[in-house]
């Protein structure tokens, strides 16, 4: 063993503290002035409004941050944050933006003009690349520097707001990347731009099946008592790991165990989409439609289907493309023994593009492995099911053959944390909060039909929460209306998705908020309606109005006012009627119903004198409450006014 003497310790102690002192002077004395991933190149910040640019740095260390002929600087905090705020700008550029301090930061290719958050779930993530064959052209000229989106990777935190978001970068209009920007946002984008000529930015903050209280802060969720014990448990991040392993672990296991007991998975000739097996005794479905309703019953698990096709040889040598509507709820797809494409989920349309050597001519055979965790399994009705190549079409619909690979019971559940109460503010909403906007986009509220009664104020804390923590008591709050969707009644109903559009249209009582009423643009066999044009362009018209001050734009379609009784007849008022109201097709008022105190509804006629409605039915003598379009779809409602926007629903009493 070695001994150290006294002095032999003292020459030690030198030398360590000697080497220290090397690795201090050798590293730098301040770190590395950082920025937000928002705070980047080819971003766009607010005009006419004091801008916030803020990072990270060594504390006590002075950060300047230049942009346009103006300069602000920061001392950064014991904490390590600093935040500059430079004067109002005008709309313009590009610019170059210099920060610096310890180190120097250029940013380039910088845009002043409007900036907008655009929040909500799936109808306002759902991208320009499922939007496509409907708007070949506007893609196609899809070239415009000034107007760029920045996408808000996915994330949720329940332990404090996150002081950067997961990830994401500004990108500019081009034929390419615009199939990444939300549909609805780049509309509306593109209908501002051509109105005002400013810069156009897009913050897209949106996560698919959320519902309104994951967006809310911690504060918020007080009003809430029952959402803010739920998100006081998901706090518990052991907790949250261990669910989320048991979760993924029986996942991982119904799968294992139905491919195990699917007897069409095999190898070579046996395989059930192998060219060469023989089918003969499998039996007939009509496709589109569900096999509950077709012989199978309402079975779980894998069900097979086969359809051979005979393709002219016009067709063959060219890429093609297979459509199947959507399906509920995976698919795999072999054309030929080959396999063509695959979705996870029920939502998306599936449409595979094939290469050109795989249609032969004649005989070819197209096989289908549908899944179904749980409900009803099968091809949505009122889909395109087609093989398209060289201008040519062969339509799939009508007879095919199927077969029970293997049934199972339902999809073990699961806890959806994204899903959970704040975590989304906390993940995708607090980390944009210095960032100037002009507004917010939301499109949100199918999550919430199963209790209608909470939207109105989920809504209205979420307004004035998001206005308080962006420090814009004005901040613009524009909003989408549940389009109609789901069949069709033929007669008067209670409808949850009419109650969330209630809520909806109730919360325009708060300032600066204007509705995009969709009733009429959605799809009855589709939760995700194709038609986003129409809906970015009223909201495009709300925003002119609550954002810009337009004060004669026509905004909206008729907002019921007020109800007056006389007799056996109802006459309402409305407010934005326009020009005038009018039935949109030209035919009778629609989908107006009456209750006497019995609260039993039942269909009325109706008629527009001036800029009222007039409603009776002469079976129900004291009418005391009227509904306008209340139901999940109401096919047909055709109130508006003279300027084609459709009238909201509404239940008056």
């Amino acid at each position: 063993m070695t001994r150290i003497t006294t002095s032999g310790r003292f020459r030690w102690q030198h030398t360590l503290l000697a080497a220290v002192a090397g690795l201090l002077l050798a590293s730098p004395l301040h770190a590395q002035v950082r920025l937000p991933k928002l705070v980047s190149d080819g971003m766009i910040l607010q005009r006419d409004a004091p801008v916030a640019v803020w990072g990270w740095a060594s504390p006590g260390e002075k950060v300047t941050v230049t942009l346009a002929g103006k300069t602000a600087s920061a001392t950064t905090s014991a904490d390590g944050k600093w935040r500059a705020s430079l004067p109002p700008l005008k709309a313009g550029g590009p610019y170059e933006m210099t920060v610096a301090g310890a180190n120097r930061i250029t940013l380039k290719d910088v845009l002043i003009g409007d900036v907008w958050v655009c929040s909500g779930q799936s109808n306002m993530e759902t991208p320009m690349a499922r939007l496509r064959d409907k708007y070949p052209e506007v893609v196609a000229q899809a070239n415009n520097p000034m107007i760029r989106q920045f996408n808000v990777e996915l994330r949720y935190s329940f332990n404090g707001p996150k002081a950067e978001v997961a990830g994401g970068k500004w990108v500019s209009t081009t034929p390419q990347n615009v199939l990444a920007f939300s549909g609805v946002a780049y509309f509306f984008a593109k209908a501002l731009f051509e109105k005002y000529h400013v810069p156009i930015g897009l913050i897209r903050s949106a996560v698919g099946g959320s519902p309104a209280e994951a967006w809310l802060s911690a504060e918020a969720l007080q009003a809430f008592p029952k959402y803010e014990q739920a998100a006081e448990k998901v706090k518990d991040s052991v907790y949250v790991k261990t669910t989320i392993a048991q979760g993924q672990v029986a996942s991982r296991a119904w799968y294992a165990a139905l491919r195990q007991a699917d007897q069409g998975v095999a190898k070579g000739s046996t395989s059930w989409y192998a060219t060469s097996y023989n089918a003969t005794d499998w039996k007939t479905m009509k496709i589109p439609g569900y096999w509950a309703d077709q012989g199978l019953g309402p079975v779980n698990g894998v069900v097979w289907f086969r359809k051979e096709v005979v393709v002219p040889a016009s067709m063959v040598g060219k890429p093609a493309r297979l459509e199947l509507g959507t399906i509920v709820d995976s698919d795999s797809v072999y054309i030929n023994g080959q396999f063509a494409g695959t979705t996870g989920y029920q939502y998306p349309p599936r449409k595979y593009d094939l290469p050109a050597t795989l249609l032969q001519p004649g005989r070819n055979v197209v096989v289908v492995r549908v899944i179904n965790n749980g409900g009803r399994g099968g091809f949505t009705l009122d889909k395109q099911y087609r093989l398209t190549a060289g201008g040519e079409t062969l339509d799939l619909r009508g007879d095919w053959q199927y077969k029970l690979g293997a049934a199972t019971p339902p999809t073990p559940g699961s806890v959806s944390f994204q899903n959970q109460p704040g975590g989304l503010y906390n993940g995708m909403i607090a980390p944009l909060l210095p960032y100037a906007i002009k507004g917010v986009l939301w499109y949100q509220g199918e999550s919430n039909t199963a209790k209608p009664e909470e939207y109105q104020p989920l809504l209205t804390v979420l307004i004035a929460d998001w206005r308080k923590h962006w420090n814009q008591p004005a901040l613009p709050f524009l909003y989408v209306q549940l389009a109609n969707f789901m069949e069709a009644k033929d007669q008067p109903t209670e409808s949850n998705w009419a109650g969330v559009r209630e809520g909806q249209r109730r919360t325009l009582v708060v300032p600066h908020t204007g509705m995009a009423v969709a009733l009429d643009l959605g799809e009855w066999n589709d939760i995700h309606p194709l038609n986003k044009q129409d809906v970015g362009k009223r909201l495009a018209l709300a925003a002119q109005k609550v954002a810009y001050g337009d004060k004669n734009v026509v905004s909206s379609g008729p907002l019921y006012q007020s109800m007056q009784v006389k007799g056996n007849k109802v006459t309402l008022s409305f407010s934005s009627t326009g020009s005038g109201l009018v039935a949109k097709d030209g035919k009778s008022l629609r989908y107006f119903a009456v209750a006497g105190p019995d609260k039993k509804f039942v269909w009325a006629q109706a008629k527009i004198e001036g800029n009222k409605v007039v409603v009776w039915n002469d079976q129900v003598p004291n009418p005391v409450a009227v509904r306008y379009a209340w139901a999940d779809n109401p096919e047909g409602a055709n109130l508006s006014n003279k300027e084609g926007l459709p009238a909201s629903s509404f239940q008056a009493e």
